[in-house]
């Protein structure tokens, strides 16, 4: 579809790095007339507003922790209208299900990565409905698609971020309203430290992601990675899980 940038305004969770630094950068390329910056460390915000500040673009920096109810009512208070919700803060810790802590740490990943974007979404609806060519992007990731045990919490929160997209789209599918959802692979980010595969760069997942939504693409695997394990899934989900439990050792 064809997008005016330069009258829409876009709101990105986890803005001060990784994809959502990607996201910030590519918008302001475009043009783009307005980007709420949030995160959890509100400073962050505000210093990356002050480090891009251009003609341009409005950037706006929010305290918003997704695991805040007060954050996120206040971002919705704040908020009346907006054409873009990237869904892209995230975290992962490496733990599979059995470890003493990994009740909690499934309970913290899904908090983050799957209610806190639900939450968030559904408190920013009635700003995004206000939209012509709007669109609600969820970053999921291609562990989301398969599980790896390596990332065992993480890969079920995505998964639920993946099942919560599906459902969301065919909700808003009357009001044109693109639900996209987006799955990498690993990218070069805090994330992915320690990982030794190839990896993209948040600019080129970022690129992609804009792309894909002024083509109206609902599923997006951004790298080369996810692309590749997209079609073993495909081709035989089995083979892809075995795959992944293969790194176990």
């Amino acid at each position: 579809m064809s997008i005016h940038w330069q009258d829409k305004t876009a709101l990105i969770t986890g803005a001060n790095r990784g994809i959502g630094l990607g996201l910030v950068q590519a918008l302001i390329n475009k043009g783009i007339k307005r980007i709420y910056l949030t995160g959890r460390d509100f400073a962050a915000q505000q210093s990356l507003a002050i480090q891009l500040k251009n003609p341009a673009t409005e950037l706006i920096a929010l305290q918003l922790d997704v695991t805040s109810a007060k954050d996120i009512q206040q971002a919705a208070a704040t908020i009346s209208q907006l054409d873009f919700l990237f869904n892209n803060a995230g975290i992962a810790t490496g733990s599979g299900f059995i470890a003493e802590n990994s009740g909690d740490i499934a309970v913290q990943e899904m908090a983050t990565n799957y209610f806190g974007p639900v939450n968030l979404t559904r408190a920013l609806l009635p700003a995004l409905k206000k939209s012509s060519g709007g669109a609600i992007v969820n970053v999921s990731s291609i562990a989301g698609i398969a599980n790896m045990p390596l990332l065992g919490p993480y890969s079920a929160a995505k998964a639920a971020l993946h099942s919560f997209t599906q459902c969301l789209r065919a909700e808003l599918a009357k009001i044109h309203l693109l639900v996209q959802g987006v799955y990498p692979g690993p990218i070069e980010t805090r994330l992915t430290e320690g990982f030794d595969l190839p990896k993209a760069t948040p600019a080129e997942v970022a690129d992609v992601v804009l792309a894909a939504i002024e083509n109206g693409e609902e599923d997006v695997f951004p790298d080369a990675m996810s692309l590749n394990w997209y079609e073993t899934f495909k081709a035989n989900p089995k083979q892809l899980e075995k795959e992944y439990a293969s790194w176990l050792g």
